[in-house]
């Protein structure tokens, strides 16, 4: 059935491999109009976009708005993973939109807070009370690492761009220190990143073979199979150094962003840790800051479960720019 004209946005989650898009029509995402494309069958964005477009009966949007695994500057997306160059342009030359917009995939997913589903969101530590315009932390843990924060204000939603999964793993024993020699082979330093994602999951696993002199490799999914089942000893304990990483490496981004409105973990791997977090100290971790522990209470945290989160991070972002004034 052919869409109206401009009654609807589209909005789209770039990731290295596959292409979410959708339709939005406001905040709300309309799920039946949700389609998958492989990064491998497009030379570009425009072409996944103008295949949509066309596999939605040629739907004309009013607005336009994607999120991008990599960093934004001056309305131009370079791809972490991905040999795609994106600009306002292009978005709209593909999709006719009156208004266009590129974010960083953590910046949607810091617009969706306060959209997602109750239901979507697991508590991890409790929130205390806090003012409307308290700063957030979203922290991202997938393919890579990374962290922004969230600032509600009387003109509405900031959210900053970051690459924080850069910067240098924290280091707190000689144990902490063997594990951070070990991935530092990956870019030529110890890195959060390279312990904090789904490839850093895998390189704790590796360093624990080492570490014991038994080496044997697993994927993530695997790794996180055998903590669930108990059905190998060394998965629950990569889970437990990665909880602890996170725990310590979350704690430490707290205590620069001071986000009294809460940190709030999105991305695969956060969702697939997020049973674990309690069970393996992700508290203690977090608030493990000599004088300043107790400070730490001032910060609940959450794990953000809804794999549509950037698409409604998107979509909100967009409804504040075509309807002025509107908080996203």
């Amino acid at each position: 059935m052919p869409h109206p004209d401009n009654a609807y946005s589209l909005v789209a989650d770039i990731g290295g491999t596959n292409t979410r898009v959708a339709l939005a029509r406001g905040l709300e995402i309309l799920k039946p109009s949700i389609r998958r494309y492989s990064n491998a069958d497009f030379a570009g964005l425009e072409s996944v976009l103008r295949r949509y477009i066309s596999d939605e009966g040629g739907v004309d949007c009013i607005g336009a708005c994607v999120a991008v695994a990599g960093p934004v500057r001056d309305g131009r997306a370079t791809m972490t993973n991905l040999d795609w160059t994106i600009d306002k342009n292009a978005l709209t030359r593909a999709t006719n939109a009156e208004t266009v917009a590129i974010l960083n995939d953590l910046q949607a997913q810091g617009h969706a807070l306060g959209h997602v589903a109750p239901g979507n969101v697991r508590d991890i530590i409790p929130f205390p009370e806090a003012s409307v315009h308290a700063a957030k932390l979203v922290i991202g843990v997938g393919t890579g690492f990374n962290a922004t924060p969230v600032f509600d204000t009387e003109d509405g939603r900031y959210v900053t761009p970051s690459e924080s999964g850069h910067v240098n793993l924290p280091v707190n024993s000689e144990t902490d220190l063997r594990l951070a020699q070990y991935v530092s082979t990956a870019h030529g330093f110890p890195a959060v990143e390279d312990v904090l994602s789904g490839r850093g999951l895998e390189r704790v696993y590796g360093w624990l073979g080492v570490e014991a002199d038994d080496h044997a490799e697993k994927t993530a999914a695997d790794i996180m199979q055998g903590c669930a089942d108990r059905s190998d000893p060394r998965a629950v304990e990569a889970a437990r150094v990665f909880t602890r990483f996170l725990g310590t490496t979350a704690g430490n981004l707290a205590l620069i962003q001071l986000p009294f409105g809460g940190v709030y973990l999105v991305g695969g791997v956060s969702r697939a840790i997020a049973p674990y977090l309690r069970e393996f100290g992700f508290a203690d971790a977090f608030r493990d800051k000599g004088r300043f522990a107790g400070f730490m209470g001032n910060f609940g945290v959450a794990v953000i479960e809804d794999d549509y989160a950037a698409l409604i991070g998107c979509a909100a972002h967009l409804n504040g720019l075509i309807l002025p004034g509107t908080a996203s």
